[in-house]
């Protein structure tokens, strides 16, 4: 599972041939989550301040998915400065 971004203890990770719709999981002490980028929709449980960032960095994150389908390297995306 790539880490595309770590930021207060929560890591942001995206998988390889993963099933759409485009999405990431998230994981922080007792939570977990899937997040799809495009609807900000969560499953499971997500500190709020990863979904602002999600919202924020909702472009990279996209060009990641396309990344990922292709087999390809995915880029870190910054952290919640």
């Amino acid at each position: 599972m790539p880490t595309i971004s770590m930021f207060y203890g929560i890591i942001i990770a995206m998988y390889y041939n993963d099933h759409n719709p485009p999405h990431i999981h998230a994981k922080y002490n007792e939570y977990e989550a899937t997040v799809d980028i495009k609807t900000l929709k969560i499953t499971g449980k997500l500190p709020t301040n990863a979904k602002k960032w999600i919202k924020k960095n909702n472009n990279a994150l996209l060009e990641n998915w396309s990344l990922a389908k292709g087999g390809l390297p995915l880029k870190k995306v910054p952290p919640i400065e």
